[in-house]
């Protein structure tokens, strides 16, 4: 009986030191059954599609569909794709409100799903599997630009337009014509690099032809399924405006990395990040000018913006509707949501630096700041682990010319801060906040090897 006694007034003890502890973050719980329901849904259509294959070049779409099915793998069973049952209804109820306006979706096998990527992107694979970046949705206005952009990826999907790509390509690698030229080329003995990549070229034009085309007739068949929907036709010309600047756009203010690494004995040092001619290490001067405007343009996520909009907002502004049907105050809740959610996924991704990005980001906005504390200390300690391994390179990026200038400066300080100087900024860093974070138990880890990997560095 003794023992018995003894345990329950041990834990009368423990527990309430156990109770003051704080979660940093109390993230989306996915529905694990849900994920692999998904994912055998997926499977069965990639199974389907290879046992219809005829003969004629069997195996190269066997490797095509292999290749599809793989991007949903990656996608569904993983943490980037979103189960948690709120979520998950919400945008199946959106989904919903479309495939039930139009007959002609009924009897698509379509999965509708939120993912955590970062990209402001929407797609459909080719399998019934469209995917929503939390990326693009922290962006939107409404639920009709949300349900015009699902219209869309419907339309994609009924129109089959990933199988019709992955019938150009077939055909392309296949065709005589090229098998011809490729066979001219390999008896020739100069310029065959040069007339190779000029071959590319014309393949590669071709196939974007294509797919801007597609993208235009996704928009002329999404419109169609949208303007029965009961949803405003402005959704699309906002959604469409939205999208022709969306990477020019960021979540949070610029960084201020001076204003926010200061901190009281420990001042933010103006060599870290100041620009110099050539430093070792320093990016190709190639990099650092600067995208032409053409460049721009050519590496949008969603170019032509302008185009779409010009052919179809006379259409769009006589579909009378309204901005909300399912739920406006969910809709602006996971907005929020999605925030942390997107920062963490980045950096389960293995992309440090950009995880640091956005964390110093959140914090300066002052969103979201045990999280974002915490992120800045645990990034700091892995990027001193990895510089003492020589092992940097493999968890941040490089500078490139295809970032934003204040990510790029972040870069610069991260390789030119020296060991001890890391050590220091953190331990500084995670005293500054230890007031404010002391009862969260991850934060006090991250503080307590900080503290002593710069007492290491000092000796």
């Amino acid at each position: 009986m003794k023992k018995p006694i003894f345990c329950f007034l041990l834990l009368c003890i423990v527990f309430p030191s156990f109770a003051q502890l704080t979660p940093l973050h109390v993230f989306q719980e996915d529905d694990t059954l849900l994920k692999r329901k998904y994912y055998n849904e997926a499977l069965q259509k990639k199974n389907a599609l290879i046992s219809s294959l005829k003969s004629d070049n069997a195996r190269d779409y066997k490797a095509a569909y292999d290749n599809m099915f793989e991007t949903v793998r990656d996608l569904l069973i993983s943490t980037r794709s979103v189960t948690e049952s709120i979520a998950d209804n919400y945008i199946k109820s959106v989904a919903a409100k479309i495939i039930n306006a139009n007959a002609e979706l009924k009897e698509l096998d379509v999965r509708v799903i939120f993912s955590r990527d970062f990209s402001p992107n929407a797609y459909s694979v080719g399998d019934g599997t469209i995917a929503f970046n939390a990326g693009l949705f922290v962006f939107l206005d409404n639920e009709a630009e949300m349900a015009f952009i699902l219209c869309h990826e419907m339309a994609h999907y009924y129109l089959e337009h990933s199988k019709k790509k992955i019938d150009i390509l077939i055909r392309t690698g296949n065709s005589d014509c090229l098998k011809k030229e490729l066979k001219r080329l390999s008896k020739q003995e100069y310029n065959v690099g040069e007339q190779l990549d000029k071959l590319l070229k014309a393949i590669l034009f071709d196939i974007h032809r294509h797919g801007r085309d597609g993208e235009e007739e996704a928009d002329r068949t999404g419109m169609h399924f949208f303007k029965n929907t009961g949803y405003s036709g402005k959704g699309f010309i906002t959604s469409m405006q939205l999208l022709d600047k969306i990477d020019d756009t960021t979540m949070f203010a610029r960084l201020n990395l001076q204003k926010i690494l200061t901190f009281p004995g420990h001042p933010f040092k103006e060599r870290w990040i100041k620009k110099e001619s050539v430093i070792f290490g320093a990016i190709n001067p190639d990099e650092a000018s600067g995208l032409t405007k053409k460049e721009r343009d050519s590496l949008k996520t969603h170019p032509d913006c302008s185009r779409r909009i010009e052919l179809l907002s006379e259409t769009a502004s006589k579909i009378n509707g309204i901005n909300f049907q399912v739920n406006e105050a969910l809709f602006r809740k996971l907005k929020q949501d999605f925030i942390p959610e997107i920062v963490e996924e980045v950096y389960k991704s293995g992309n440090v630096s950009f995880n640091l990005y956005l964390s110093l980001q959140m914090l300066q906005a002052n969103k979201h700041i045990p999280l974002a504390v915490y992120s800045i200390a645990r990034d700091l300690n892995l990027i001193y682990k990895r510089q003492k391994e020589h092992q940097l390179g493999l968890i941040i990026d490089s500078e490139s010319r295809y970032f934003t200038e204040e990510y790029n400066t972040l870069l610069r300080m991260l390789y030119r801060l020296r060991l001890n100087e890391i050590a220091g900024l953190n331990a500084n860093f995670c005293s500054f906040y230890q007031q404010q974070m002391k009862n969260y138990q991850d934060f006090e880890e991250e503080m307590t090897k900080a503290k002593n990997y710069y007492q290491s560095s000092n000796n």
